[in-house]
């Protein structure tokens, strides 16, 4: 079994916030999915399903996020799982919008949420990084992560939600380059071009006889050499 944790803050007042992301991807995960519904267990919201041969379990704490690890640790303590079998969703300050990286272990980079993980399983689990850009200077940090996705994000934030989704099951199988791929085809699919060879090429000429000749073919090709 996998746990797949989605890092947020509950309730609505938050939903829409760059620091949500996390729990954005794992809803878009369950409904594209079809996993089942959301239960209470663990301090968070859970949701079984499948993704490919693996048997996944899509996390969002609600423990709000500086404490997101007591919903974790229960969760892997629960099933008896390594911290290795657990890959965190989360915003990434240290991406531009739209980016989308893999990575196995490492600090925590400040980020509350795993910080808040290492502390109750270690640092050796997996993260998908999902950018949300830098405001520019740290003291804009905590208004920018809790302030909403503007309506101009709406375009690449659904792409790297579907492509997340789309990508799901290699990331359950532990392959980060097939579910980079899966993003890639979302967030930067390849652009339709014909290389010139490609082009139709344009119909031939016919040239039509004058009405009523009568010369035989040696004549018409002896005449021509006149």
């Amino acid at each position: 079994m996998k746990l797949f944790v989605g890092l947020g803050n509950p309730g609505s007042k938050y939903a829409r916030n760059r620091h949500n992301i996390g729990f954005m991807a794992v809803d878009r995960i369950a409904e594209d999915c079809g996993f089942g519904p959301w239960k209470s267990k663990f301090q968070a919201e859970i949701a079984e399903g499948r993704l490919g041969q693996e048997k996944v379990l899509l996390i969002k704490p609600q423990t709000f996020m500086n404490r997101s690890g007591q919903s974790v640790g229960e969760a892997m303590r629960f099933y008896k799982l390594d911290s290795t079998d657990v890959t965190v969703l989360h915003d990434e300050l240290d991406l531009a919008p739209g980016k989308v990286r893999v990575k196995a272990g490492g600090g925590h980079a400040g980020h509350n949420g795993l910080r808040s993980i290492h502390e109750h399983i270690s640092p050796a689990y997996d993260r998908v990084r999902l950018g949300i850009g830098h405001p520019g200077r740290k003291e804009l940090v905590s208004p920018y992560v809790l302030g909403d996705f503007a309506k101009a994000d709406s375009d690449w934030l659904e792409d790297v939600l579907r492509g997340v989704a789309d990508g799901a099951r290699h990331l359950a199988n532990g392959d980060g380059g097939k579910f980079m791929n899966a993003v890639a085809l979302r967030t930067a699919p390849p652009r339709s071009s014909k290389s010139p060879s490609e082009h139709p090429k344009p119909a031939a000429q016919t040239i039509t006889e004058p009405a009523g000749d009568s010369r035989s073919a040696m004549q018409k090709l002896m005449d021509k050499f006149k």
